[in-house]
């Protein structure tokens, strides 16, 4: 970038558990949606990956927050505060100015206009200049490489951190579509409630996570693929004496169904209400599932033995909203969809 180029463009999938920025078509931010906060004076200590190693571990003088909840802004100083931090991360290098910025950024399909207001606002707050809205199904779609201006249905299945985004996607707008508060932190959730009453042992939020990647599955039976099991380490939650719990891929499975099944109630309903025609599109190009969620073990094979219809895991699940709000960033006054 130029000393006279005063204009930066930068698309952002700003997430529960992950905050994505692209520029220049390279993703240059890629950290969790964490802020570490000085509780005195409120100045922002850390962010990103620095902050999460505070998180469940810092000291009474520090707050470690995560500003966004089921997908929108539950602490909107914290949250501007993290934004700016990632920003200054793209432009980290430059000693003479901080670029006024265009700004594409992702947001829940089902969020209200005082939600897409607060987005907004935190957006302006830290330099934005020029800011773009776009729905997070729409950016999953165009991040996959999908024709979502076509006359043909599509269906985006995105389970984030905080929320499951199921569209229907034609002639560049969502024909139906289901917001549903379920998604990766009540997986998370699962698991500590489990570990808890199953096994008495107690278990940090960071622990839960760290199963869920290791053995977490949707089916109970994942032949070749079955992951080794995952030795845990806690308190137990009346002695507070240590204990070490083996968990094998199929107590996992058992303890996620019920939220599953949720994920897969609300996709039934999306396709209920979908017209026949888009609906026979759908059933022949299957349905693409996005975000964090579509990488646990299992899931669209679960998914394509309920609905019957296929499920395909999209290339580089979690990457796919910011790789379509980057390319909605270079079509600004082509896509209708976007909202300013």
């Amino acid at each position: 970038m130029g000393f006279f180029s005063f204009v930066q463009e930068i698309a952002m999938d700003l997430g529960t558990a992950n905050t994505i920025i692209i520029s220049h078509d390279e993703i240059v931010v890629n950290e969790p949606s964490v802020v570490a906060l000085d509780r005195r004076t409120d100045k922002m200590i850390a962010v990103g990956t620095k902050a999460k190693m505070m998180y469940e571990k810092e000291q009474p003088s520090i707050r470690t927050i995560r500003p966004l909840r089921d997908g929108v802004i539950a602490d909107f100083s914290a949250c501007e505060q993290m934004m700016r931090g990632l920003i200054k991360m793209v432009h980290s290098g430059r000693r003479f100015f901080t670029p006024s910025l265009r700004m594409v950024i992702g947001v829940p399909s089902g969020s209200t206009e005082v939600e897409l207001r607060a987005v907004r606002d935190s957006a302006e707050h830290a330099d934005g200049r020029d800011v773009y809205l776009i729905f997070e199904p729409m950016a999953a779609a165009i991040g996959i490489g999908l024709d979502v201006e076509a006359p043909e249905g599509n269906m985006i299945v995105d389970i984030g951190g905080g929320t499951t985004e199921i569209a229907v996607i034609s002639l560049g707008g969502i024909v139906s579509n289901n917001s549903i508060k379920v998604a990766g932190d009540d997986l998370t959730a699962d698991i500590q409630e489990y570990l808890s009453r199953q096994h008495n042992v107690r278990i940090s939020e960071r622990m839960a996570e760290r199963i869920k990647i290791s053995v977490g599955s949707a089916l109970p039976d994942l032949g070749d693929e079955a992951p080794d099991d995952f030795v845990v380490v806690g308190p137990n939650k009346i002695t507070a004496l240590p204990m070490e719990v083996s968990v094998c891929y199929q107590e996992i499975a058992h303890c996620l169904d019920r939220t599953i099944v949720r994920i897969e109630t609300a996709v039934l309903s999306a396709l209920e209400n979908t017209p026949p025609e888009l609906y026979a599109d759908i059933v022949k190009n299957g349905i693409y599932l996005t975000g964090g969620g579509a990488l646990l073990r299992g899931l669209a094979k679960r998914l394509t033995d309920k609905i019957n219809i296929q499920f395909h895991v999209a290339d580089d699940p979690l990457l796919c909203v910011a790789k379509g709000a980057g390319i909605a960033l270079k079509n600004v006054n082509r896509f209708s969809f976007l909202m300013r």
